[in-house]
């Protein structure tokens, strides 16, 4: 990975460096304080990026609630391309769905990974330093070492499952296959990459991972139980104007009554 980002790398360094120290005044151990570092940055980071992966997470939970409506858009107008986009767009403004939402999160997590990269293969300090079952944050994972293969392993694994918990919700079978065939792909790819990189930086994504799950489904429910809320106020104010015979249309309808039984 020859790309350099030398304002995130000075930036994440002295950053880290902070963390660290702080940490190491309290807990003067190399093999606590890095990896402790480690996940508290990780942390920080996700904080940070969490304004746009709420926006990930609702434009997907929306996609999914009207995806029902689109796939009838697509049958009444399967013959008119051009109307179907423009219904489409038009159903999802209605709906408040941005279908780029997604994008977002990705665009600014992969120039932070590079930047960690380089953070994590130039800390002098991090050679030698082990964390839990880790024996060297700064080395890549050997075969002849198992105990290295956890961790890149448990980082493919969570991927997938953080990207499975985003479309768990997905009713359309078609758009299910292709979301679990998406993550496989995915989890496949962060594996291999997660066999290429030091340990740091593999923690660092592994960690980000199981926030990233916690988050989706908390958000998840969240949004799940706005929408049954807002559905439940919908009913109740139509049950009301229906049975409210001051308003204007249950007027019409009660003097229509009333002429047809004259």
């Amino acid at each position: 990975m020859n790309l350099k980002i030398p304002f995130l790398n000075n930036m994440f360094i002295n950053f880290f460096n902070y963390i660290n120290n702080g940490i190491l005044s309290i807990l003067p151990n190399k093999n606590i304080s890095y990896g402790l570092s480690i996940i508290i940055l990780t942390i920080i980071i996700r904080m940070i990026l969490f304004p746009l992966n709420y926006k990930q997470l609702k434009s997907s939970f929306l996609m999914t609630k009207i995806s029902p409506q689109v796939k009838k858009l697509q049958t009444k107008y399967k013959s008119d391309p051009t109307k179907l986009n423009a219904e489409t767009m038009k159903l999802y403004k209605e709906k408040g769905v941005n279908p780029f939402g997604g994008c977002l999160p990705l665009i600014f997590q992969y120039p932070i990974l590079i930047a960690l990269y380089f953070v994590f293969s130039t800390l002098s300090g991090i050679k030698g330093v082990g964390f839990l079952w880790i024996h060297d944050l700064s080395k890549v994972s050997s075969f002849s070492d198992w105990t290295s293969l956890i961790l890149p392993i448990f980082s493919g694994a969570t991927t997938y499952i953080s990207g499975m918990l985003m479309t768990a919700n997905n009713a359309d079978e078609a758009q299910a296959k292709q979301s679990k065939t998406m993550n496989l792909v995915m989890s496949g790819v962060f594996l291999f990459m997660s066999l290429k990189f030091n340990a740091a930086l593999v923690l660092y994504w592994t960690v980000g991972n199981l926030i990233q799950m916690l988050q989706t489904k908390i958000v998840m429910l969240m949004l799940s139980k706005k929408m049954d809320d807002e559905d439940d106020d919908n009913s109740n104010k139509k049950i009301i104007g229906d049975a409210d015979p001051s308003l204007p249309e249950n007027k019409k309808s009660k003097k229509k009554r009333i002429s047809n039984n004259n």
